[in-house]
């Protein structure tokens, strides 16, 4: 089956064609992944604009398809694998996928209408994904390794942070998730005091490589309760009052910190998220017998949380399968497979803006 996705639910517009087949365990193959980023046009106000992002979809949008369709060179389409071979799947096109949420309701509006006007044109099935699920499943993309359940789930972005107990790819109970603050979300506050560009999270990881993470012993926020939720609002601003302190500066003048200052502060931020992530779900793991641990979403392409997870699912004797670095962040290839995972289960989602859906 060939899949057209469109993804817009918050600043990535992106359009992609994937094969996908098998039922248990299906297999998926990315013929082309088209991501336009908007990260310029929202960084001088420091996060996510919903009508600049919008407007950017709607612009953005056919100019992907149209390279999509073959009617540049494939020098000016990057994300495509063989212009010839792309125009003739998309004769073959089977049917048409569109995130429906969560996201921003403009953005998301802004995909679905295009994704309707593209069904009527092929004239072929559109269904809705769900933006979540996406990430849930982008593990299946390039890997290699044996799936087996059951497995703990990890969902980290800038919106959402969660863990899943999975007893099959279809059937999952969600056992705990942020009581406030995502992971990602505090990446970017923390980015933002310390005066860095967005997006955050990837500002934060290249200054906490140069940083201490022993230097300040920022709170493991929840550590100590039995439950599976997170919380990274406290976290947060003790990074806010660890400034003040040092600075001793109002909280809403900017604060004066060297370079060092600012990485060690990075670092020990960054090992404080981590370390909460990972404890939380390696004792899930233990307590439900987890034979792997698939991890998604944005904050996933960090690169020491990705190998502390690694190092310990290695320790504790269970597989550990991150997405593929081409799918993980935003883009229309997992949409697709979210898409195609939901006709196995006979899955129908109702084609309107749904911002606050969750799994």
């Amino acid at each position: 089956m060939n899949i057209l996705a469109i993804e817009t639910s918050c600043d990535e517009t992106s359009i992609a064609l994937i094969g996908a087949k098998g039922d248990k365990l299906p297999s998926f193959v990315i013929h082309a992944n088209l991501v336009s980023s908007q990260i310029k046009i929202h960084r001088p106000f420091g996060g996510v604009v919903p009508n600049l992002a919008k407007r950017e979809h709607i612009k953005n949008l056919p100019i992907l398809l149209k390279r999509l369709t073959n009617k540049v060179t494939l020098r000016q389409a990057q994300g495509i694998q063989d212009t010839q071979k792309i125009k003739a799947l998309m004769k073959q096109v089977d049917m048409v996928a569109v995130t429906v949420g969560p996201g921003l309701e403009p953005a998301l509006w802004t995909g679905i209408n295009f994704a309707k006007e593209l069904a009527k044109e092929y004239k072929k099935p559109l269904l809705g994904a769900n933006h979540l699920e996406g990430h849930l499943y982008s593990f299946l993309f390039g890997n290699k390794k044996n799936v087996n359940f059951p497995a703990i789930g990890l969902i980290v972005s800038g919106g959402h942070t969660m863990l899943l107990l999975m007893t099959s790819l279809t059937k999952w109970k969600k056992i705990g998730e942020t009581r406030d603050d995502a992971v990602g979300e505090a990446y970017d506050k923390v980015a933002r005091m310390l005066q860095l560009p967005y997006p955050g999270g990837p500002e934060v990881e290249r200054a906490a490589k140069t940083g201490d993470p022993t230097s300040i012993q920022f709170p493991r926020p929840m550590l100590d309760q039995k439950n599976y939720d997170f919380s990274f609002s406290g976290l947060k601003t003790s990074v806010l009052y660890h400034l003040r302190d040092m600075t001793h500066h109002e909280i809403n003048t900017p604060f004066v910190i060297s370079t060092e200052q600012r990485n060690n502060i990075a670092a020990s931020f960054q090992a404080a998220a981590i370390e909460t992530l990972l404890q939380k779900t390696m004792r899930a793991v233990k307590e439900h017998g987890a034979q792997m641990v698939l991890i998604g979403g944005g904050v996933a392409a960090n690169k020491s949380l990705a190998g502390a997870f690694k190092k310990a699912c290695k320790k504790e004797g269970v597989a550990f399968i991150p997405p593929a670095r081409n799918v993980i962040t935003d883009n229309a290839a997992m949409i697709g497979a979210s898409a195609y995972i939901n006709t196995l289960q006979k899955k129908k989602r109702r084609i309107v803006a749904q911002s606050n859906l969750s799994l």
